[in-house]
């Protein structure tokens, strides 16, 4: 219960995004993202899976050859994942992409009620 409550309060506050619209690879990073059940372990915002840590931040937090190797080989309890170059490009612009919002409060155009992270395009 608290953590349903605790959910739509992050969700009502809104805000955090520079409402950059995504590209073609953003979109394609958000499918690599989703494909490879990367939210089961993961995180944005806050909302995700919770065995490994929150990705909100992390293109600022790592560079980007660190990130590529930790989703390309694995860690002890994160699995490698074999993914094309093009993948990997795609889901590395994702990261950057949700990286660029700066907050961890999920804006309410970006989660539909579902769970699912919704990319408009303008």
């Amino acid at each position: 219960m608290a953590f349903a409550l605790y959910s739509v309060a992050v969700y009502r506050q809104g805000g955090g995004t520079d409402g950059s619209p995504a590209d073609s690879r953003v979109r394609a990073g958000m499918e690599a993202w989703q494909g490879n059940n990367c939210q089961s372990c993961h995180q944005f915002y806050g909302l995700g899976g919770y065995m490994g840590p929150d990705l909100t931040n992390v293109a600022s937090q790592r560079d980007e050859q660190r990130i590529r190797t930790f989703i390309r080989y694995g860690t002890g309890r994160m699995p490698a994942h074999d993914l094309s170059d093009a993948d990997l490009d795609a889901l590395v612009a994702f990261l950057k992409w949700v990286d660029a919002s700066g907050s961890s409060q999920v804006p309410d155009s970006a989660v539909h009620w579902t769970g699912s992270y919704l990319i408009n395009e303008r």
